[in-house]
């Protein structure tokens, strides 16, 4: 290798590394200031803390954990729902003729081009106006229509979720070899079981991709809980942590301890499912 080459692969390592510190400067000093106390936060910024407060771990565990609980809930569901409607939807419109086809998945590709801010107020309008009674504790009470319910979580979250859903899957189911399906049809398989049993498990890797999109997008939103739920049984993690990080009497070390909390289930869910997503990502990049 020569001196060029070598100071050239010096350079990029150094520039990986740096924007890699970079990243995870920000969750060091939340971790960092979750050990210490107001006077160490503000007066000993950049040190270490001066002894452990692991008792802010549980002072903010009691007061977020059902805000945890029901981003869990409510991303688990997003996610089943936008999978296997997604994946079924990707499978008609890339291996099933009927008409109106090619505008109905050109109407769906065009709601990707409108931002979620301009349907905000209709989208609350609607759910709040909808003729939704009764409910009972886990789904939530409701009030007005399906306000201050988890069905106004679920709902929005399965239908938006979609859109971008569709178009991958239907572009990944599109680039499998049309033999593999005419094979099964002629040894007598349904469509149905051409999706489960052959379909299905070949693009299993992008299902996988969409399904950690959806659950960060739902666990991290803010906006819609916020205008959609005050019940603090059903309301996320998202809004539930800014309301508990309000309360003046709080040491900004419980505060931080409660977002090092909140953040653990997601770092969870990119250990375990980050080689099916990173091979999501690639299998884009080969022509099937």
């Amino acid at each position: 290798m020569s001196h060029h080459s070598k100071s050239k692969q010096i350079l990029v390592i150094a520039a990986l590394v740096t924007l890699v510190a970079l990243t995870l400067l920000p969750f060091y000093m939340t971790i960092m200031m979750s050990q210490k106390t107001n006077g160490e936060i503000i007066n000993h910024f950049w040190a270490l803390p001066e002894q452990l407060h692991l008792d802010y771990y549980t002072d903010a565990w009691k007061y977020i954990k059902i805000y945890i609980y029901n981003s869990l809930i409510v991303g688990a569901v997003a996610v089943l729902g936008v999978t296997w409607l997604s994946s079924l939807a990707g499978y008609v419109f890339s291996r099933l003729d009927f008409s109106g086809k090619r505008v109905i998945f050109l109407l769906i590709i065009a709601l990707m081009m409108i931002p979620g801010i301009m349907t905000l107020i209709p989208s609350f309008l609607w759910y709040k106006e909808f003729p939704f009674v009764g409910g009972n504790d886990w789904l939530g009470r409701g009030g007005h229509g399906f306000l201050n319910t988890r069905w106004v979580l679920f709902l929005p979250y399965i239908a938006g979720g979609q859109i971008f859903g569709i178009f991958l899957c239907r572009t990944f189911f599109s680039n499998i070899s049309e033999s593999l399906f005419e094979a099964a049809r002629i040894d007598g398989a349904s469509e149905l079981q051409i999706y489960f049993k052959i379909a299905l498990p070949l693009v299993l890797p992008i299902i996988a991709t969409l399904a950690i999109l959806t659950f960060v997008g739902a666990y991290n939103d803010y906006i819609w809980p916020l205008i959609t739920v005050s019940d603090k049984n059903v309301q996320t993690f998202s809004v539930g942590v800014t309301k508990f990080t309000a309360d003046g009497n709080l040491q900004q070390g419980q505060a931080m301890a409660g977002f090092v909390m909140g953040s653990i289930p997601l770092i969870i869910v990119f250990a375990f499912g980050m080689k099916y997503y990173i091979q999501g990502i690639t299998q884009g990049a080969v022509k099937g």
